[in-house]
This record gives C-alpha cells, sequence and structure tokens, in this order.
C-alpha cells in the first residue's frame, strides 16, 4: 500500500512542477518590459478596451419590444440589425413567465408544409412593413428549413431561450416594422444598421 501512495505522490509532484513551470514561463512572457507588447494582439486588444464592459459582462440590453403569448410565454426583441447580405436579423429571448412548464405552440411554426416537416421553430413570424404595404417571411434555405431558432419544445417555468429570426430586408429607407409570430401579440421594432 505505501507503495501506491509513493507512486501517487510521485505523480502529484511532476504534476505540481510542470505546473509551477507553466506559470513561470507565461509570467516571463511580458516582452522588454515596457509595457508595450504590439506582437501580443490579446494585450493590445484589452489595454484598447479598458475597463468599458462589454454587452456581454451583465449590461442588460433594453428590449425593442416584448411581445405576450399564451400561458405566459413572452418573446422578447433586443435587436434587429440589417445585414450587407440584405437580409434583417432579429435577434432576442423567448421565456416562460409564468409557473408551469408550458409547450411552445405548435401555430409558432407556421402552416407551410415544407417549413413544418422540420420541426418545432419559429417559421411562422413576419416583419410587416405598413409604409410599403408588404408582409416579409422568414427566410428558408435550399432544403426549406427556416432560418430561425428550431427545436422549440417545452420551457420550464422561469426558463428563457436565446432566439433569432432572419428576413428579406426592407427597403433600406423603411426603419420601423411590425413583427407577427402566431399566438402571440404583435409589436414594432426598429431596424438598425
Amino acid at each position: 500500500m505505501s507503495i501506491r501512495f509513493t507512486a501517487k505522490a510521485r505523480r502529484g509532484m511532476v504534476a505540481l512542477t510542470v505546473a509551477a513551470g507553466l506559470a513561470l514561463g507565461v509570467a516571463g512572457c511580458g516582452g522588454g518590459g515596457d509595457g508595450d507588447d504590439k506582437s501580443n494582439p490579446s494585450a493590445s486588444a484589452s489595454k484598447d478596451r479598458g475597463s468599458k464592459p462589454s454587452a456581454q459582462e451583465g449590461q442588460a440590453e433594453t428590449p425593442l419590444a416584448e411581445l405576450k403569448g399564451t400561458d405566459g410565454l413572452l418573446l422578447r426583441v433586443t435587436s434587429a440589425q440589417r445585414d450587407a447580405g440584405g437580409f434583417v436579423t432579429v435577434s432576442g429571448s423567448l421565456k416562460n413567465d409564468g409557473a408551469e412548464s408550458v409547450a411552445i405552440p405548435a401555430q409558432t411554426s407556421g402552416d407551410e408544409t415544407e417549413v413544418i416537416k422540420h420541426g418545432q421553430s419559429l417559421g411562422g413570424a413576419t416583419l410587416v412593413d405598413s409604409k410599403g404595404k408588404k408582409r416579409y417571411y422568414v427566410l428558408r434555405d435550399t432544403d426549406g428549413r427556416p432560418l430561425t431558432t428550431t427545436g422549440l419544445t417545452t420551457l420550464e417555468a422561469g426558463q428563457e431561450l436565446p432566439v433569432f429570426m432572419q428576413f428579406p430586408a426592407p427597403p433600406t429607407d423603411t426603419v420601423d416594422v411590425a413583427l407577427q409570430l402566431p399566438t402571440f401579440s404583435s409589436g414594432t421594432i426598429k431596424i438598425s444598421g
């Protein structure tokens, strides 16, 4: 039994020595000591950023719109970004604000057979441009899959999931559009970019 302990202790000492060597090696990689290491991109990036927090570091985004659904479901839209490729990506979260688990209504997938066959999604969402009198449907790939969050089933009480939907972009002078999703209230959102 003492042999097992000795072998185990020896492995532990080797691991500790390697870890200490790595720590010293990393600490010694700072360069010439002038504090301006231009060859290390991550060092430059952290200097440029300073102490400004990024959006991912806990600053809650003010939603563009909140669409209320059935049984306590809430779709919170946090961005609607126009991309150079000729589409708009709407992002946010789907939350169960209720006290019990809720199944995502099948209607959110829409009623197009090609979309439904790819499973539960937000494929039934549309953007309505009342100024241009046009309705934009969720984009699909060449196999008919909707370019939106898929695989939605049930949300437990308080559970929140990030979601997205991509649409063809309205004309650049159209900024305000209505987002509609079956079984949810409608909401006006502003497209940026």
